[in-house]
């Protein structure tokens, strides 16, 4: 059953908090980043990517730069910037994107459930990746970006969620994206023993977003035991920072694809491969998404064709081999297109759905040759993934919108 903790929150003084939140540091090269924080110097991308104080030349991964992070952190919290909470408390943290809601508990997931499965990932990670993640939350000794996870909605935490909602927020505002974010508190002691209680009779909480910020949360927890002598258990690494949101109100975008040439064949050829295992619903010159699971849409020489999974692939069953990405990728990239490894082959790139299709024809116009456009995965299928130990292939998933870094820390100790 799983362990989710009230904690101890640092968090911004709210008349700085819309100039703080800052999106996750990863959706930034380093031109970007250095950009983002010099037009804003109490964005946290200044702490999350801590290069940009520096020159170009100064190596992101290099020492001083986690040394910095550490003392920007320091500083902001030293001059007011950021304010610790003596009290241990859940928070409520509600975005609106376009209109649609989704609001999560901020709370402390346990490391020990993440290393037993109950917390469940559908993604591997890469070592590389990790390791700046760890030596971030090290030097820090802060959890700064939460993790986004998933569980299946449940009565008694939507209840004190839909509750203290109706109060004044600690936060209400707008990011330059459009996206409207709202924080509550929950401190009173029979709302945090409800929502803690509730939250232990939920065997299976799933990683929605964040695999290589969990992993190296987890790994930077268990360093520190390993480095304690008088390790008792109830250590603040002993969890990581999360926001959970119920199941029924995440949306999953597409995650599209676009490669760079047709492998040799010709178009006729390329088309005559295509239809041994798709149909081809509709075509015409306007862009048009997929309809429904089993269809994608592609886009190659200026016009657009709706296809669809023929009669024999719809029988398979397997949670990962069903997916519309894998059935793409095993009868169609891969053995027509020659994308063995779409983890490494440079012929192919990802695009997620938030761009839209326009981003899709000017790839497939510009520096590409075709694209296509996913049907979303459904949040169902990527339970169904992970309850079964399995893995989803790279790029099945685009959230939106993304949380925010920045508006919760948690300190190590």
């Amino acid at each position: 059953m799983a362990t989710i903790k009230p904690f101890r929150c640092i968090r911004p003084e709210a008349s700085v908090v819309s100039r703080v939140a800052a999106l996750p540091y990863d959706v930034y090269d380093r031109k970007e980043a250095k950009e983002e924080a010099m037009n804003e110097p109490l964005s946290f991308l200044n702490i999350d990517r801590a290069e940009t104080q520096f020159p170009d030349d100064i190596d992101t991964y290099a020492d001083c730069v986690y040394e910095k992070a550490r003392e920007l952190l320091d500083a902001r919290i030293a001059d007011g910037t950021y304010l610790q909470d003596e009290d241990e408390a859940y928070y409520i943290y509600r975005q609106t994107m376009d209109g649609r809601e989704q609001t999560g508990i901020v709370a402390c997931s346990s490391v020990d459930d993440y290393l037993n499965q109950v917390i469940k990932k559908h993604e591997n990670t890469r070592e590389e990746k990790e390791v700046d993640r760890i030596r971030h939350v090290d030097a820090c000794n802060a959890q700064t970006g939460p993790i986004f996870l998933a569980y299946r909605s449940n009565e008694i935490i939507n209840e004190v969620v839909n509750r203290i909602k109706n109060e004044k927020p600690l936060y209400d505002f707008v990011s330059k994206d459009g996206i409207s974010h709202a924080v509550w508190k929950i401190c009173r002691k029979e709302d945090t023993t409800a929502v803690e209680k509730a939250f232990g009779d939920i065997d299976s909480i799933y990683i929605a977003d964040g695999h290589h910020r969990a992993a190296s949360a987890v790994k930077v927890g268990v360093k520190r035991r390993n480095e304690q002598e008088s390790y008792t258990g109830d250590e603040e690494f002993n969890t990581f920072l999360s926001v959970l949101f119920p199941h029924d109100e995440l949306m999953i975008m597409d995650y599209n694809r676009t490669v760079k040439d047709l492998n040799g064949l010709s178009s006729d050829e390329f088309m005559s491969r295509l239809e041994e295992n798709f149909d081809i619903i509709k075509s015409g010159d306007t862009a048009f998404k997929p309809e429904k699971k089993g269809q994608f849409s592609m886009y190659l020489e200026r016009k657009w064709y709706l296809c669809e999974i023929n009669d024999e692939l719809k029988k398979i069953d397997d949670p990962v081999e069903s997916l519309d990405v894998s059935l793409l990728q095993d009868y169609l990239l891969g053995p027509v297109l020659g994308i063995g490894d779409p983890r490494t082959d440079n012929r192919i790139d990802f695009v997620g759905g938030i761009r839209g299709l326009a981003e899709l024809e000017r790839r497939a116009n510009e520096d590409m040759k075709i694209s296509f456009a996913m049907y979303p995965t459904a949040i169902t299928e990527l339970f169904a993934v992970a309850d079964n130990g399995m893995l989803m292939p790279p790029k099945s998933t685009w959230f939106e919108p993304k949380l925010r870094s920045g508006l919760f820390i948690h300190r190590l100790g």
